[in-house]
């Protein structure tokens, strides 16, 4: 009796657990499309690549570099669009950095260019538009080895001073291009900068006049000695121009008026490529016055650390390889050194 009594009991039991392990079945609903995970895409549109370009654009607050990731990004577009591709993946990048080897590029120039490719996938994926995974694909592709040092072009003083008094001084543009060589050379501006400069910059301090306030590159401010024979050019172009505020170098019409609100960086890189052409001087750039501004002002004796503080550089070695220094063999720096024999 007892055993058919705990024969129940384990029955009932076990039906209890049978009820409170079983649960209704309920049939699986599909989720909607607003409920589905999106994934990065593989292969970018050029509305989808124009996204990602105005997001890396946005993060950069210099406008030199901007210019630059701009210039690398649309040449990367180009290309990327040019034919069908699978996917933009680490292979296509590897790609590319073949295409721009054989352009013959510098490894400097092919290294910005993939710095811009690395950056364009980062902020695509932040934005959802590339799949993380190909993201980082992306951004292990090596650059290229750099093999030597490339030699620099700097002028001498002679091709200095033939190259700010090649304008006609008898016109208005002339001697608004003799002002503006001449504070490229003798002052080391950067394009942008001399294209903002304003007569508020222009101001007297310990008895010199000087650019103070200068924003330069990456938001750096420094202040820029200007020697009286610059000062004395500036002054002769403002008081032809008849221009006392406002942006320092104008426009010149062909009736030999100055107009508009200020100048472009592109004009000054004409003015720099005209006038170099007509002494003679090829493949001159206006960052190239700025080197040979740096080794002009070591020549003349000027200290290292005045030089950094002319050209606003943040490390000196920047500023030294403004300077191009090399090793010299005739007059070496230890033929006399005060322990050589007296006879």
């Amino acid at each position: 009796m007892d055993h058919a009594r705990f024969g129940r009991c384990a029955i009932v039991n076990r039906l209890t657990m049978n009820l409170w392990r079983w649960r209704p079945q309920v049939m699986k609903r599909k989720p909607f499309r607003s409920e589905k995970r999106r994934s990065g895409k593989t292969v970018l549109r050029l509305p989808d690549l124009e996204v990602a370009k105005s997001a890396v654009l946005n993060s950069l607050s210099c406008p030199d570099a901007q210019r630059g990731y701009r210039h690398a990004i649309e040449e990367f577009v180009d290309w990327y669009c040019s034919e069908p591709r699978l996917s933009f993946s680490k292979t296509v990048v590897v790609r590319y950095r073949m295409h721009l080897e054989t352009r013959h590029l510098a490894p400097g120039t092919i290294n910005l260019r993939l710095g811009a490719v690395r950056r364009l996938a980062y902020e695509a994926s932040d934005c959802g538009l590339l799949s993380a995974d190909l993201a980082a694909g992306i951004r292990r592709v090596k650059g290229v080895k750099k093999l030597g040092v490339r030699l620099g072009n700097w002028l001498t003083a002679e091709q200095g001073q033939a190259l700010w008094q090649a304008p006609d001084r008898e016109r208005l543009k002339g001697k608004r291009d003799r002002a503006l060589l001449a504070l490229l050379l003798a002052c080391g501006l950067r394009r942008h900068e001399l294209a903002e400069l304003t007569f508020g910059h222009l101001q007297q301090r310990q008895g010199h006049w000087a650019i103070m306030d200068l924003r330069g590159k990456a938001g750096h401010v420094r202040t820029i000695p200007v020697p009286d024979w610059v000062h004395c050019l500036l002054n002769e172009w403002t008081k032809s121009a008849r221009i006392d505020a406002g942006k320092l170098f104008r426009c010149v019409s062909s009736a030999g008026r100055a107009w508009g609100e200020g100048v472009t960086e592109k004009l000054v890189w004409h003015v720099v490529k005209d006038f170099a052409a007509k002494i003679g001087i090829t493949k001159l750039a206006p960052h190239d016055l700025r080197r040979s501004c740096a080794r002009l002002c070591h020549a003349a004796g000027g200290e290292l650390e005045q030089i950094q503080f002319l050209l606003g550089h943040v490390s000196v070695q920047t500023a030294e390889r403004y300077l191009g220094c090399t090793q010299r063999i005739a007059s070496a720096v230890n033929d006399k050194i005060g322990i050589e024999p007296t006879s």
